[in-house]
């Protein structure tokens, strides 16, 4: 009998200048109930919609980062402080990300107003109590995220330490994208991966403008799902181009990938 796989919570799916969507941040479920935010959008979208599909910012003990533009970790400090208000007993947020995005991390943290105090740990309270730690992470190493929950990165072509996640339970696996070029060595991450899921700015027809903002096309994202052998494939950080409709992204990807192809939207979730 197969074991219960991942659900995925999509709270945002828009790219760095859609207005027509929050930025990137998304949940993963585990199959043992655990909780990971992949990327934390740029401001209260993930209180907003995590509430609305009945989710707490305490219930993420966990972030993983892909890189330090604003769209994917401005929202960090919103989450901190309603993690510290709700339950000023509550442990750490653990932050995972490259070392070069966390130390952009510890500048966005030690704006003076906020109330806190950052070093290379991570963020403490005025009354010492830290609230933030931070994990640097090292390409191809495993992190025991939990007893049955483990995570790794690699490097992507963006921006300085942007970096695609891979999160494994219970023989399930989602790999994460984050923001990317064309990137082949991602497909080595993704290899035989239950979903990646992958961002996708535009089709080929627009194809100068991903290369001009350092971001992918659908038909580029589908050829990673098709060399890693993924089981399905789901494209997100949407620009307003395509908000309404879709389906030209989703109709290009399945002409390059074999599987099955889906297209995020805002509170979206999706099981696998």
């Amino acid at each position: 009998m197969a074991t219960a796989g991942f659900t995925i919570s999509y709270l945002g799916t828009g790219a760095g200048g859609c207005i027509m969507r929050n930025h990137t941040a998304i949940v993963l479920e585990c199959p043992g109930g655990e909780r990971i935010l992949l990327d934390a959008a740029s401001g209260n979208t993930v209180l907003r919609h995590a509430q609305r599909l009945g989710m707490s910012p305490t219930d993420f003990d966990h972030c993983l980062l892909s890189h330090s533009h604003p769209d994917h970790c401005e929202g960090l400090p919103h989450i901190e402080m309603q993690r510290s208000r709700r339950n000023p007993a509550e442990q750490p947020m653990r932050v995972y990300a490259s070392a070069a995005a966390l130390a952009d991390i510890a500048v966005l943290l030690s704006y003076p107003t906020r109330g806190l105090s950052v070093d290379a740990d991570g963020a403490q309270r005025r009354d010492g109590r830290q609230v933030i730690s931070f994990r640097p992470a090292e390409p191809d190493e495993w992190i025991e995220l939990t007893p049955d929950v483990r995570a790794k990165c690699a490097p992507v072509n963006h921006i300085g330490g942007a970096v695609a996640w891979r999160v494994e339970s219970a023989g399930h696996s989602i790999v994460f994208s984050g923001d990317t070029r064309w990137h082949p060595p991602l497909a080595e991450l993704a290899e035989g991966a239950t979903l990646l899921i992958h961002e996708a700015i535009c089709t080929e027809a627009d194809r100068r403008r991903a290369d001009g903002a350092a971001h992918a096309t659908a038909a580029e994202a589908a050829r990673i799902a098709q060399l890693a052998g993924v089981q399905s494939l789901t494209l997100t950080h949407i620009d307003n181009a395509f908000h309404a409709d879709t389906e030209s992204l989703a109709a290009e990807a399945r002409s390059v990938y074999d599987g099955p192809v889906s297209v995020a939207s805002d509170c979206w979730q999706q099981r696998v």
